[in-house]
């Protein structure tokens, strides 16, 4: 009988430990959306909305330290500012490239045309100060913009030396943009072509961006700058594509839409992205270098 009262005693104490470690470690998972919230300054508008967001939070902690500690991976994923997203949710508010039917490019070349000089291994217009900031659209579907403006920003650098923010806020106002337009997603062509039927685009600082549609506010559109037409790359050609982006920063859409591997570029980290991006083009983004890495 000894014995018995033994072993139960163990039993328990076996399972108290399980226990007192399972709160610690839920205990350490609340600090740390604690810290997140800190320094992403998430602010949630009632306890049912921050619940929601630990509960969402927690999921994807698990599948950051599931993939990370999964063997040798040439990239890493991390707690970054969507980490309290599905992943639905994340594509409905962080991407918003949509290609319309109706294609007009009237001012658009081939750049196939054009004779390319040979072009280095490396190469970053960041360091050529062809870059601004880093911008973010916040849960607004204007990639589209930001891809486009990123793209002029580039070559008004290189033409003129000067490196000035542009306004993506007028394109969300005021381009029509194939029948989408504002935040519910578009196409840079439409964003070229509508900087050049308009003689420009106003600067940032004259045009703030406010992460949401307004009504097209022509008073400030002022100090603009303008281009006189734009070019092409063709599909799956990367080739063309390195030199495409050694003359200047390149407005480009890419896969990222996959249930499969979505969750990587949602909370992907740094590294070489290697994955399967899926077969749906999702988000629209500037290409300003290039290299390779070991």
């Amino acid at each position: 009988m000894c014995f018995i009262h033994v072993f139960l005693f163990l039993i328990f104490g076996t399972l108290a430990s399980i226990s007192m470690s399972r709160t610690f470690h839920e205990s350490a998972i609340v600090d740390k959306h604690e810290q997140w919230i800190v320094d992403y300054g998430r602010k949630y508008e009632s306890k049912l909305q921050k619940e929601k967001g630990l509960n969402i939070f927690k999921e994807n902690l698990n599948y950051i330290e599931s993939f990370n500690n999964g063997g040798n991976r040439s990239f890493k994923l991390g707690l970054n500012e969507f980490a309290d997203m599905t992943y639905d949710e994340f594509i409905a508010t962080h991407t918003g490239y949509k290609m319309h039917g109706n294609l007009t490019m009237s001012q658009s070349t081939s750049l196939m045309d054009e004779n390319f000089s040979d072009v280095p291994k490396n190469f970053d217009w960041r360091e050529k100060g062809a870059v601004t900031h880093v911008k973010n659209q916040g849960q607004c579907g204007c990639c589209w913009t930001f891809s486009a403006v990123a793209a002029v920003e580039g070559i008004v650098q290189i033409k003129t030396g000067n490196l000035i923010s542009l306004s993506e806020q007028q394109l969300v106002d005021c381009s029509k943009n194939g029948g989408y337009g504002g935040c519910k997603g578009g196409w840079m062509t439409d964003a070229f072509e509508y900087i050049i039927q308009n003689q420009g685009i106003t600067t940032e600082e004259s045009y703030p961006y406010q992460q949401m549609q307004e009504t097209c506010d022509t008073g400030k559109q002022i100090n603009k700058v303008s281009i006189t037409g734009y070019g092409t790359v063709p599909q799956k050609n990367e080739e063309a594509l390195l030199k495409a982006v050694a003359k200047q920063p390149v407005s480009v859409v890419i896969r990222g839409y996959s249930y499969s591997y979505g969750k990587y570029f949602q909370l992907y980290k740094g590294g070489v992205f290697t994955k399967d991006c899926g077969s749906s083009f999702a988000h629209a983004v500037t290409v300003v270098g290039y290299g390779t890495s070991e």
